[in-house]
């Protein structure tokens, strides 16, 4: 998979994107990450990639000129065809589902803002507008290594195990059931007696339990996408009512 980012800071990516999964995959070649600055595409001695908003206001605003050029270079390299996803806090959120879709795709762009966001004009250009949360960060590049580490894990070949992403957070719409290991106890607090019998259906089903009730108790939000028996939905109403103990 290739992995675009435009940026004005490329040298923040050296040390995040070079580590753990994400540098393993590259390492493996599944990852081809390309850093592009758009102030190589500036025209004035002082490469400015920003200037003042018309109508006042303050701080400072990305020009259009640059972040344009950038994008349209991307898209005509002669690599697959990239979907381009602007970063910005007025995108639509950034969901493990979305993950999953990027993971999917033969090449991402990810464009990161800075100073008070993009020209309007460039938005234009997006194929996507994508934000990780509500809350405003100094930049966009936290936020492209945030969906670069969530999309390539997904990549099949880049975890050691292809099962990991499944049975984690979010999958089915529910968070991850608790885990444990080593030691079986440790300072009183022992590890389930269901999880060392060894019977994989009763684990199974203590996991989806567990999973259904921290979902109920932490993020109800998002039990309406999780597909649910009328037992599983008796034990949520249990739960929100704060009748079920674990």
């Amino acid at each position: 998979m290739i992995i675009d980012i435009v940026t004005i800071f490329p040298e923040m990516f050296d040390g995040p994107m070079s580590t753990s999964m994400v540098g393993l995959a590259r390492e493996k070649g599944l990852l081809d990450l390309r850093l592009h600055d758009p102030r190589d595409h500036t025209e004035d001695r002082h490469r400015s990639t920003d200037d003042y908003p018309y109508g006042g206001g303050p701080g400072m605003v990305m020009k259009p000129e640059p972040v344009i050029r950038a994008v349209r270079a991307v898209r005509a390299s002669d690599a697959a065809p990239a979907t381009v996803v602007f970063l910005t806090p007025g995108g639509e959120p950034f969901t493990q589902r979305m993950a999953e879709e990027f993971s999917r795709l033969p090449r991402l762009a990810l464009v990161c803002g800075r100073y008070e966001g993009f020209d309007e004009r460039s938005l234009a250009h997006a194929d996507r507008e994508v934000s990780i949360g509500d809350f405003v960060l100094t930049g966009g590049e936290l936020a492209a290594m945030v969906v670069t580490d969530a999309v390539i894990r997904l990549v099949p070949g880049v975890l050691g195990h292809e099962g990991s992403a499944l049975d984690e957070s979010f999958a089915d719409s529910l968070l991850e059931y608790p885990q444990y290991t080593r030691p079986a106890e440790f300072e009183g607090a022992r590890v389930p007696d269901v999880l060392l019998s060894g019977d994989h259906a009763k684990i199974a089903a203590y996991r989806r339990r567990q999973a259904i009730i921290k979902t109920a108790r932490v993020r109800p939000d998002l039990l309406a996408g999780a597909d649910l028996t009328d037992e599983e939905r008796t034990l949520v109403a249990r739960v929100l009512e704060g009748s079920e103990d674990r």
